[in-house]
């Protein structure tokens, strides 16, 4: 998948983006760390009878560069968002984020409130504290990140890779084969990893240090939290405190708990998830 246009931030990263088409409200979707945006195509796709999709690739991600200052603290997710949304002349648009993306949505809602009419956030992350941890070098996700396969001979040779790993090998074809196409780039001996190992690490460093938690009644449109029952640091105990605290600043939120469903849900069942955002819309 090729980006059809690049969004360059002032004083940082160039954005991919990919519009996918179809009519109705604008829908922008935001990926997880350490994959790309092409990856949510197969979701997108079952979107478009009710909505305008765009996808991007984040920051140090897929076809999107990496920030000049090194920066990988969250907020700058947030930012990148608000300045595609801005460029592309997104009014009003809906949002729907996995991981990373689910938090850098509502981070973006929370730095200029009222940008988005609704949100659709599966298993963002968000530490549940109004005093997140500082920065955490070292942790469990960190360091496997540093330790990541970096090139393989062929596009085929890196799919067959994944597809007998977890998590990958739980993805549905369609998006292990979006990831294997657009998370690596051919470099002349094969491909390799559009996203540097270490910053994907200085992204899991900086995971839970932001302050989308504390800042949820800045968030001014409703908000639909999904999460699976199998991720025991992001399911439905995590989910129902962000609900209940977005609800106890006057948000409507609400939570859908997929049965059997892990952390990469829209992945690997991109038809139950967009069966839920499609019955859970309030626009289009």
């Amino acid at each position: 998948m090729k980006p059809t246009s690049y969004v360059k931030i002032s004083g940082g990263p160039e954005i991919a983006v990919y519009d996918i088409g179809g009519s109705g409200p604008d829908l922008l979707l935001c990926h997880a760390t350490g994959l790309c945006g092409p990856t949510l195509g197969p979701l997108a796709t079952l979107l478009l009878v009710r909505f305008h999709c765009v996808i991007l690739d984040s920051r140090t991600h897929g076809r999107s560069s990496a920030p000049p200052d090194g920066s990988f603290h969250w907020s700058g997710f947030g930012s990148d968002i608000l300045a595609v949304a801005r460029a592309l002349d997104l009014r009003k648009p809906v949002g729907f984020g996995h991981s990373c993306g689910g938090a850098s949505l509502l981070l973006a809602e929370e730095e200029e409130p009222g940008t988005f009419a609704q949100l659709f956030c599966y298993e963002p992350v968000i530490y549940p504290s109004d005093d997140p941890p500082p920065p955490l070098p070292g942790n469990k996700m960190a360091e496997a990140a540093l330790h990541r396969r970096e090139t393989f001979g062929s596009f085929e040779e890196a799919y067959s890779n994944f597809a007998g790993k977890e998590p990958f090998a739980g993805f549905s074809e369609e998006a292990l084969r979006a990831y294997v196409e657009n998370g690596f780039v051919p470099d002349g001996a094969g491909v390799r990893l559009a996203c540097d190992r270490v910053h994907e690490s200085e992204i899991y460093i900086n995971g839970a240090s932001h302050d989308a938690f504390r800042n949820l009644a800045r968030v001014r449109c409703p908000v639909e939290l999904a999460c699976g029952t199998e991720d025991p640091f992001l399911g439905p105990d995590t989910q129902r405190m962000i609900r209940e605290r977005l609800n106890g600043s006057g948000q409507a939120a609400r939570l859908q708990v997929f049965e059997g469903f892990g952390h990469f849900g829209p992945l690997a069942h991109p038809d139950a998830v967009a069966g839920w955002i499609l019955d859970t819309a309030i626009t289009g």
